[in-house]
């Protein structure tokens, strides 16, 4: 798939759900009112959904949510997925998690097929993680990604970094990771979805700042390691570890953008940063020959943007966009 830019389209986000068991102050509302069951894709349409796209070639797809591992039979979809990595019709199939589930399913992943994860964490202060995420407990999480780590799961801790609530910690956080041996990627907060005043332009600290502080302690040498995704990484000299940086602000990433991203109601959205959209659902539900969604998937990729329009500063109220985060998949 070509979009109008000459952009090959080969990496599918795949939100599975959009409900999750924490509720993280930058990604959503405390009072979350999530989307009526009826309106989400069962898990054999987003199987079929996803099977169409790696026909037209999509060769890495990452299931997100919301938190994927809490929808109800999710393994199925995930071993039906892992079988296109073995026939070698898919290279690589992957999650992003919160970690709450990781103790329980680890084991099931690895033996689905999935080599590596995301793991979303922000702390390694207890209190800290209790505030961020409002629900969640840093105990259950830690005790996941060290069983995902024993099951032979390759880990990339994610980071939002957040003015004045984890800004002291990213030494820290760097080191933990080193003696690990998890890579790192920082985030900048992106303006997605009502979270209650100025809440985002509050928490936002740009990454341009976070490397020149990391720089002052670590040695930090550019790498030219991709992993499909928008991160750019250098290599920490004193922990041999990868260390990424998301920014979505500071330096768009969006002139080498291979991704689209469909949400668990069938929606597609082009750009993550645009309001465009296609309805899959419908072309979907329409025929069981898969014709008329490989005709929609065709015709939502011509029209995918160049790029994206995020801005945060006091002269921009409200959210880029207003859905959140958790509804387009992390």
């Amino acid at each position: 798939m070509i979009d109008p830019f000459g952009r090959t389209v080969s990496y599918l986000r795949v939100s599975v759900t959009d409900r999750c068991d924490f509720r993280c102050v930058y990604c959503m509302a405390e009072d979350m009112t999530f989307l009526p069951k009826r309106d989400v894709l069962s898990l054999e349409e987003l199987d079929r959904l996803c099977n169409a796209f790696i026909r037209q070639g999509v060769r890495k797809l990452r299931l997100t949510g919301g938190e994927p591992l809490v929808r109800r039979n999710i393994m199925w979809l995930i071993r039906n997925l892992g079988r296109q990595v073995e026939r070698g019709a898919l290279d690589e199939l992957t999650l992003t998690t919160n970690g709450s589930q990781l103790a329980k399913y680890a084991d099931d992943l690895v033996a689905a097929g999935v080599r590596r994860i995301n793991v979303s964490l922000d702390t390694l202060d207890e209190r800290k993680f209790a505030a961020i995420t409002r629900w969640g407990r840093l105990g259950q999480v830690m005790d996941g990604i060290a069983a995902a780590k024993r099951a032979g799961l390759q880990i990339k801790i994610n980071t939002v970094a957040l003015k004045g609530v984890n800004d002291g910690e990213f030494d820290e956080l760097v080191a933990w990771c080193g003696a690990e041996g998890h890579d790192l990627t920082f985030i900048e907060v992106m303006p997605m979805g009502e979270i209650g005043g100025d809440a985002r332009l509050d928490q936002y600290l740009p990454l341009s700042q976070v490397r020149g502080r990391l720089a002052e302690r670590w040695t930090l040498t550019e790498s030219d390691h991709r992993t499909g995704g928008p991160a750019r990484y250098v290599t920490v000299g004193e922990t041999g570890g990868r260390l990424g940086f998301i920014t979505p602000l500071t330096h768009n990433f969006c002139e080498s953008c291979n991704r689209v991203r469909l949400t668990c109601t069938g929606t597609l959205y082009m750009c993550l940063g645009q309001e465009d959209a296609a309805d899959l659902r419908a072309s979907l539900r329409a025929s069981e020959s898969d014709e008329p969604l490989d005709a929609a998937i065709q015709a939502a990729i011509a029209r995918k943007p160049k790029g994206h329009d995020f801005v945060i500063d006091r002269g921009h109220h409200g959210p880029a966009v207003p859905r959140h985060m958790s509804v387009t998949g992390g």
